[in-house]
């Protein structure tokens, strides 16, 4: 979660929208095309899958087939390294333990066992 909150940052989202993310169904700050790129995002990593025949649909409504998988296969990449950075217990780094006590320590995350 820190590193993708680290990237978002650089990679120039608005500081206001990303503090809003935990609203973004109802904040002005998300397009109805992120919104739904959030809910899928949500569904396809939960266990068991939860991305519906209803949730495709209104995904296609706002993005490409080709945009589509590239969002897929992000959930499915982050996953695994989640997956093994939590099972190695993966030292972060300095950025991403200053962006979730900046950004995300309010709402629950810790570094646990990855603060190193």
């Amino acid at each position: 979660m820190a590193h993708t909150a680290g990237a978002a940052l650089r990679l120039g989202i608005d500081e206001a929208k990303f503090d809003a993310i935990w609203e973004y169904r109802t904040s002005p700050l998300y397009s109805e095309a992120e919104r739904v790129a959030l809910d899928f995002a949500l569904a396809a990593a939960a266990q068991p899958n939860d991305v519906t025949d209803e949730l495709m649909g209104r995904m296609k409504q706002h993005w490409t087939e080709g945009q589509i998988v590239e969002i897929a296969a992000t959930v499915a990449l982050f996953g695994f390294m989640n997956r093994w950075n939590d099972t190695m217990a993966t030292p972060l780094e300095e950025e991403p333990i200053e962006v979730g006590e900046k950004h995300l320590a309010s709402k629950g995350w810790t570094a646990g066992k990855h603060g190193g």
